[in-house]
């Protein structure tokens, strides 16, 4: 029979959502009573309602990269969050030389360096304020790399474009694309990470996935061999996220283990507690509750699911966050960012880190010779420090070439 609710009788099958329900957005199409909708709600079935989210940027800016009708010099960059555009409808960002948006609901953008096509608009002109790319509207994930785009639509098809060089697009050739094209025809890719010259990419079966340019082992093939299509690595489908930086790469399996792989010689981004470089996925320690990571150029960023936040690699100019800077500060495995448990998710790019907190809060360290700790100084920092105030939705992933910040900030 149907649950009782006070006020009247609730209908024993629930709404068919679409979209998320523990997050922002989706719908549940049909005619329900405020009775109907308290309950769900009560249950944890009906979708919260999309708040408008504003896009902030800073960092480096020589390319017009920020997305602000600017361009500004090497060194010189936007040292506090600017606001991109007057639109309270964006819904990810993705941060590199150059920069890609989705705007609700599911438009494409990009700004920024486009020597090889990689703003995707069918040009190699550079811009300093976002263009559409195409008019589709089914965009749902994006993935800056070093002069290239990777990005996932609504119906599991894998896009890429923008320089072509040792097959890093994944079109089996290693010719450039100023425009998305589509990489096979198969429609089952979960999610892609462009890297500095590779992409690694997971599929809705858990398998993994690389292409791209092989030198410092970073496609985890167990050799340094140019993939010009994706190739899968190894034979296990509990791949859960993955992440490809400069020179190294990171993965988490559905059990909650973290694994590593690629060149490791400077401070031990991968993180088995070594710096000789792996040409195939090793793990991480022997924990079990890991969630999120960030490969970033020679270091790495990653939470628990306990909230804390771990990094690891190079600590030079103080992105690993644990208040130290220089050759003293290189870390091969992971190492804990002081002892909150409220983390919720991190990015590492060149030289410096972003992370957020699950009350909203902005945080960002390590090299700030561009502008890009926010905090509008120039200086580096060796811990996490906040950016602005406490109404930040998400912070957008950062290309393991980029010197630039992008953030989501709801419109309350």
């Amino acid at each position: 029979m149907s649950e009782r609710y006070p006020g009247g009788l609730i209908r024993k099958t629930p709404p068919t959502v679409t979209g998320p329900t523990g997050g922002e957005g989706g719908s549940a199409p049909g005619i329900w009573t405020l009775e109907e909708v308290a309950y769900y709600e009560k249950e944890g079935l009906w979708p919260k309602k999309t708040l408008p989210k504003e896009t902030y940027g800073w960092g480096e800016n020589n390319n017009g990269q920020v997305g602000i009708n600017s361009i500004t010099g090497v060194g010189n960059g936007v040292s506090s969050p600017t606001q991109v555009g007057s639109q309270d409808d964006w819904s990810s960002v993705s941060s590199g030389t150059h920069t890609l948006f989705i705007r609700s609901p599911g438009e494409l953008y990009a700004v920024g360096y486009n020597f090889a096509g990689q703003v995707g608009d069918g040009t190699v002109i550079s811009r300093s304020s976002p263009v559409q790319i195409g008019a589709l509207t089914n965009w749902t994930q994006i993935s800056s790399g070093n002069r290239l785009s990777a990005a996932i639509k609504d119906d599991g098809t894998l896009w890429t474009w923008g320089n072509g060089g040792q097959g890093r697009l994944g079109h089996n050739s290693t010719i450039s694309k100023s425009s998305p094209t589509q990489v096979g025809a198969l429609t089952d890719w979960a999610s892609v990470e462009a890297g500095g010259s590779a992409c690694i990419a997971v599929k809705t079966d858990g398998s993994l996935w690389s292409w791209g340019y092989g030198l410092f082992a970073v496609l985890g093939q167990n050799n340094i061999i140019d993939y010009s299509s994706p190739v899968q690595v190894g034979a296990l489908t509990n791949w859960s996220v993955a992440s490809c930086g400069n020179t190294h790469a990171m993965a988490i399996k559905t059990d909650g283990t973290i694994w590593g792989w690629g060149f490791n010689l400077t401070g031990g981004p991968v993180g088995d507690n070594t710096t000789i470089g792996r040409s195939s996925p090793v793990q991480i320690g022997t924990l079990t509750n890991w969630s999120k990571v960030s490969a970033g150029t020679n270091f790495t960023g990653a939470i628990k699911t306990d909230g804390t936040l771990w990094m690891w690699g190079n600590g030079s100019d103080g992105e690993l966050g644990n208040n130290l800077n220089g050759s003293a500060a290189n870390r091969s495995s992971p190492v804990q960012v002081g002892a909150l448990t409220n983390w919720s998710n991190v990015q590492a790019g060149v030289d410096a880190a972003i992370s957020i907190k699950t009350d909203g809060t902005l945080w960002t360290w390590g090299g700030a010779g561009n502008g890009q700790i926010g905090n509008n100084e120039i200086l580096n920092v060796s811990s996490p420090v906040q950016i602005g105030t406490s109404n930040w939705s998400s912070i957008g992933t950062v290309s393991p070439e980029s010197r630039t910040r992008h953030a989501l900030e709801k419109v309350v």
